[in-house]
């Protein structure tokens, strides 16, 4: 029977939002791979007691500050582990391999470079993804939607989904090259159509329907990792299927009533948190949210955010 371990790991970013990682030893379980620091929770632990002790060990800072960042479920041929983790806000000290082990900073768009246990590699993406998910509305015009992209660019959108059913294929794709020139190397822009599109925007990441979900059933991954992959979902299924697919991230809605889906029956905080808790990704929560609910996103579980009305710079 396998053994069961609460770990705990942090995010630990410095004054030049640089994450630091630290090198297993050889002569340990998976070693040779890069980790985010912590360790095992000892009996009569809370997980952020844990965390703090673990931080002094391992690389002499004192934890000041931390939020819950993601909590991932991950079994191993030999164990189960429980890895709650804390994204470390503040902290007094210089960081160094306090027990020997070699510790790097290194900038968020490089962590994908690094070789990491399994039961890291979500919160490689939840480390690279903001709390924030602009998406933009339906029934405006091409004009309208570059302008309002570029004002919530400069407001600081770092996640930009493109949502424009309405417009046609070749004006999707134009406005779609467009806004891919204005995000380079300021936010991550995500696309959502068809998937024969994919080669003819090699940059964009992808945002699968609940639709495409279900048509991918049983398939692989359709795009190549390392270029972010995303599915919006509604419920514990479509939840399940996102993770067969090895999706980066997903939207779970409705949260709350919505002006544009009035007719859904919203899921509530409860289930939202409950439905957070069997899935092992980033979720942006998603249905009449807006900044404002954005604590109470995270306090469940969620990534952030993730808003049409509620980001949208423009009046609709």
């Amino acid at each position: 029977m396998s053994k069961r371990v609460h770990v705990v790991a942090a995010v630990i970013r410095n004054a030049k939002q640089q994450i630091l990682l630290a090198l297993r030893p050889s002569d340990k379980h998976m070693g040779g791979l890069w980790e985010f620091p912590g360790g095992k929770c000892e009996a009569g632990e809370s997980p952020q007691q844990a965390l703090a002790r673990e931080l002094d060990e391992e690389l002499g800072i004192v934890m000041a500050a931390a939020q819950p960042l993601i909590q991932v479920r991950h079994n191993y041929p030999d164990v189960h582990v429980l890895l709650d983790v804390y994204e470390v806000l503040d902290f007094h000290g210089e960081a160094y391999g306090a027990e020997g082990q070699e510790v790097r900073w290194v900038a968020t768009s490089a962590l994908p470079e690094y070789q990491f246990p399994a039961a890291n590699r979500t919160i490689v993406s939840a480390a690279q993804l903001p709390q924030k998910y602009f998406i933009t509305p339906e029934g405006v015009s091409v004009e309208q939607l570059y302008s309002g992209a570029e004002q919530a660019l400069a407001a600081g959108c770092e996640l930009l989904q493109l949502r424009a059913a309405h417009l046609p294929k070749l004006e999707y794709q134009a406005l779609a090259r467009r806004l891919q020139a204005l995000c380079a190397g300021r936010a991550h822009l995500m696309l959502k159509g068809e998937l024969a599109w994919l080669a003819e925007l090699p940059e964009a990441g992808w945002h699968l329907t609940a639709q495409q979900l279900h048509e991918f059933s049983g398939q692989q991954r359709p795009i190549a990792s390392g270029r972010w992959l995303a599915a919006s979902c509604h419920d514990a299924q479509e939840l399940a299927l996102a993770a067969a697919l090895e999706v980066d991230f997903v939207t779970l809605s409705p949260v709350l009533p919505t002006q544009t889906h009035p007719h859904a029956e919203p899921l509530g905080w409860d289930m939202a948190q409950a439905l957070l808790r069997q899935f092992n990704a980033p979720v942006f929560l998603l249905g009449g949210l807006t900044e404002q609910e954005l604590a109470q996103a995270r306090a469940v579980g969620g990534q952030g955010v993730a808003a049409i009305r509620g980001f949208w710079p423009q009046r609709l």
